[in-house]
């Protein structure tokens, strides 16, 4: 089992965390998380985008001239592509792009980036991330502590709106709760941040 320091928010150790293996410890598989990142990506287009075609533009149900002997080129349509308020060769239309992924395959994903933070030393366990009141200054001085002054993604283990509120103005910090972590955020981070609750629940979540 693989063993994290566990800090508070002055950056001092005040133990240590032994991680699951099936969970912190496994080897990253590549092709699996690629897999939940196109997903991801791909869920989050709207697919609302829309142009018309030639069809659906209106005018241009006379021929603009003769089609022979004015020197121009043979037209049909001033709606056609090549006219200017002509339609839209291939336009696109609202359409799904949503793409599903085997539970198994997400759960591999997911394990296989926090394993590779884990293994890259870029995963850190706060004791806890007690704010009193709303203080973005307090969050990002306990961040810069622990040495997470990146791209920081931190996951909490439930709804805290003080942390959340606290957290959400820092460039570059993303926070989520630990039922909603995913594959996508995690790669992303260039620091992971967990909550020592937040581990816990999620090797509850994710017992097997």
């Amino acid at each position: 089992m693989p063993k994290v320091q566990v800090l508070d928010m002055a950056g001092k150790q005040t133990g240590e965390i032994e991680l699951k293996d099936s969970i912190f410890g496994i080897e990253p598989n590549v092709q699996a998380m690629h897999l939940a990142v196109v997903q991801y990506l791909a869920n989050q287009r709207q697919g609302t985008q829309s142009a018309l075609t030639r069809a659906e533009v209106a005018g241009g149900g006379k021929k603009p001239w003769r089609q022979k002997g004015t020197g121009h080129a043979r037209q049909g349509s001033t709606r056609a592509v090549q006219w200017t308020h002509g339609g839209v060769a291939f336009a696109p239309k609202p359409r799904d792009y949503r793409l599903s992924l085997n539970k198994k395959v997400k759960r591999l994903a997911l394990f296989s980036a926090l394993s590779d933070k884990v293994s890259a030393e870029r995963l850190i366990v706060l004791d806890a991330l007690s704010l009193e009141t709303y203080s973005t200054k307090t969050a990002a001085a306990a961040l810069k502590a622990v040495g997470a002054e990146k791209k920081t993604l931190v996951v909490l283990d439930d709804a805290n709106p003080v942390a959340v509120n606290s957290l959400r103005n820092i460039a570059g910090v993303t926070v989520t709760g630990a039922n909603s972590v995913n594959t996508y955020d995690v790669l992303h981070a260039d620091c992971l941040v967990l909550v020592k609750a937040a581990v816990e629940k999620l090797e509850e979540v994710y017992a097997s």
